[in-house]
C-alpha cells in the first residue's frame, strides 16, 4: 500500500493551491482530481474576478496554471476519484477507482459543491452559453440586460438583488406564491423597481440559438405556456457539498457542508482537514477556495509538526 503525508482529494482552486502551498513545504502531496479537474469554476465562460488577471482569464487557463504551479514545486497530481475513505484512525486509508489503496497521515478534503440544476435537456444545452448557477461570476456579461433568476429563498433573492444592479431586467421565476427567503431579503427584492417576480410558474424549456439563450418556456399556475424574453439564465435553488463520501465520519451541517473548527481548516477528525465549497455554503468563490486551500495545507503542516 501506498504511504503519503498529504492527501488530497479534489482539483478545483482549493485543491490545487494545497498542493501548492503543501509542496513548498516539502509534504510530498499527493492529489486526486476527482471526476471534474479544474472544478465547477470551468463551468463558467470566462473568469473576470480572480485577482491578477485584468482582462479575465478562462477558467481552464487558471485551473491549469495553479495546477502546473503545484507540479512546479513537486506536487504529484492524479487523474482518479476516491471511492471510500476511512478516517476512524490514522495513518487513513483511502481507496481510489482504479483499485489501489493509500495510507496517508494528513487528508485535504477539497470535493467541492455541485449547483442543483432543473433536469430539463436545454439547461445542459445552454451550460456556459446563458446558462449559469452563479450571477456573481457571470454577473458582469449581462449588463443591461434581461435575466431570470429561478428560486424564491434566500440565494435567489440575493442573485437577483445583484443583478438587478447590473441588468435592465430581472425576472423571478417562483414556483410558490410566495418568497422562501427572509424577510430582510425579501424587502430588498421587493424595493428592486427591476425585479419582476413570475408567481407559480416553472419552467418548461430554456430557448436559444447557436449565439446563446434567447429566452425561457414558462407554464403558469393554470397551464398556460408563455415565453419570456431574456439572455442570460441564472440557477438559484441551492447547491450540494461532495461530502456524501465522509457522511457519517467528519461533522456536517443539515445541508451536508463539512464544519471546520472556528478560523481553521481542522474537521471534526484530527489530521483530516477541509478546504474550499464543500465547507463553504456562503461565499463559494474560487478566490475564497483558494485561501481556504492554503489554510488547509498550513493547518497539516502544523498538525505534522505537532504529530510526528
Amino acid at each position: 500500500m501506498e504511504k503519503v503525508r498529504c492527501l488530497i482529494i479534489g482539483g478545483g482552486p482549493a485543491g490545487y493551491t494545497a498542493a501548492i502551498y503543501a509542496s513548498r513545504a516539502s509534504l510530498q502531496p499527493v492529489l486526486y482530481e476527482g471526476m471534474e479537474p479544474g472544478g465547477q469554476l470551468t463551468t463558467t465562460t470566462l473568469v473576470e474576478n480572480f485577482p491578477g488577471f485584468r482582462d479575465g482569464v478562462e477558467p481552464f487557463t487558471l485551473m491549469e496554471s495553479m495546477k502546473a504551479q503545484a507540479q512546479r514545486f513537486g506536487a504529484d497530481i492524479r487523474r482518479g476519484t476516491v471511492i471510500a475513505a476511512e478516517l476512524s484512525s490514522r495513518p487513513f486509508i483511502v481507496k481510489i477507482d482504479d483499485g489501489s489503496e493509500i495510507s496517508a497521515d494528513t487528508l485535504i478534503i477539497a470535493t467541492g459543491a455541485a449547483a442543483k440544476y432543473l433536469g430539463i435537456p436545454s439547461e445542459q444545452k445552454f451550460r456556459g452559453l446563458g446558462v449559469s448557477a452563479c450571477a456573481t461570476c457571470d454577473g458582469f456579461f449581462y449588463r443591461k440586460k434581461n435575466v431570470a433568476v429561478v428560486g424564491g429563498g434566500d440565494t435567489a433573492c440575493e442573485e437577483a438583488t445583484y443583478l438587478s444592479g447590473l441588468c435592465n431586467k430581472v425576472y423571478m421565476i417562483v414556483r410558490r406564491d410566495e418568497l422562501r427567503a427572509s424577510k430582510a431579503m425579501q424587502r430588498r427584492v421587493f424595493d428592486a423597481p427591476n425585479i419582476e417576480i413570475l408567481w407559480k410558474c416553472t419552467t418548461r424549456e430554456i430557448l436559444g440559438n447557436d449565439s446563446g439563450v434567447t429566452g425561457a418556456r414558462l407554464v403558469g399556475e393554470d397551464g398556460r405556456l408563455f415565453d419570456i424574453s431574456i439572455d442570460g439564465f441564472f440557477l438559484a435553488i441551492g447547491h450540494h457539498p461532495n461530502s456524501d463520501l465522509f457522511t457519517g465520519q467528519v461533522d456536517t451541517d443539515a445541508n451536508g457542508y463539512i464544519v471546520t473548527k472556528p478560523d481553521t481548516s481542522h474537521t471534526s477528525v484530527d489530521g483530516v482537514f477541509a478546504a474550499g465549497d464543500v465547507c463553504d455554503p456562503r461565499y463559494r468563490q474560487a478566490v475564497v477556495a483558494a485561501s481556504s486551500g492554503c489554510r488547509a495545507a498550513l493547518d497539516a503542516e502544523r498538525y505534522l509538526q505537532e504529530n510526528k
